[in-house]
C-alpha cells in the first residue's frame, strides 16, 4: 500500500508500506503496519502521527512503471517533506476525505481511520480504515471487473526484494 496522508497542518505525506491488506468486505475495511520511528515524530513514522491528527488515510495500489517514484517516497525524509513533490508525481484531491490521492495509480482507496492498534513492539503500529471512496483507472477494468494483470502489480517480498504479478488463477470454494 502506497499510503498518502495530510497532517493537520496541511503538510503533504506519501510513504510505501509493505504490509497492507483488505480485511472486510461489510463494510470494506483495509489495514497497514507501521514498523519504526523517526526521531522528529517520537514513536512512529509520519503517516501514522498524520492519521492519529487527522483520521484519514488514502491507500494507492502501485504498479511496476511506478516503482522508481515510489521508491523515491521511502526515504526517511523530514516531516516537511511533501513526497508528492519530491518525486514528481501528480496529486489530486480525494473526494470523501481530505487527504491527496496519487493520479496514476491503478487504484486510490479513501479511508476513514477506525483504529490504530498498538502491538508488541518498540514502534509497531496497525491502522485500521474504512473505504470511503473508491478510484480504479479505466484501463484496469475489463468487463466490469479490476483486472489486476492489466497494470503489472508490484508486490514486496521482503528485504530489498520486489515481484510483479504476471498471473492469476481462480478457484472455486467447496460447495459454490
Amino acid at each position: 500500500g502506497w499510503i498518502a496522508t495530510r497532517g493537520a497542518d496541511g503538510s503533504e505525506n506519501l510513504a510505501p508500506y509493505s504490509f497492507f491488506n483488505a480485511v472486510a468486505y461489510v463494510p470494506p475495511q483495509v489495514m497497514f503496519a507501521s514498523t519504526s520511528a523517526k526521531e522528529d515524530r517520537g514513536d512512529t513514522k509520519d503517516s501514522v502521527a498524520n492519521i492519529r491528527d487527522t483520521g484519514v488515510f488514502c491507500v494507492n495500489i502501485v504498479e511496476y512503471a511506478m516503482k522508481d517514484v515510489m521508491n523515491q517516497t521511502s526515504g526517511p525524509w523530514p516531516k516537511e517533506t511533501d513526497e508528492f513533490e519530491l518525486a514528481g508525481i501528480e496529486r489530486a484531491e480525494c473526494e470523501t476525505i481530505s487527504c491527496s490521492r496519487v493520479v496514476g495509480a491503478p487504484a486510490s482507496l479513501e479511508c476513514r481511520m477506525t483504529q490504530i492498534v498498538k502491538i508488541e513492539g518498540e514502534a509497531n503500529f496497525v491502522v485500521f480504515g474504512e473505504v470511503t471512496g473508491v478510484h480504479m483507472r479505466d484501463d484496469c477494468m475489463k468487463d466490469g471487473i479490476f483486472d489486476v494483470l492489466s497494470f503489472n502489480p508490484l508486490t514486496r517480498m521482503g528485504y530489498r526484494d520486489y515481484s510483479v504479478i504476471r498471473e492469476k488463477f481462480s478457484l472455486a470454494r467447496p460447495g459454490e
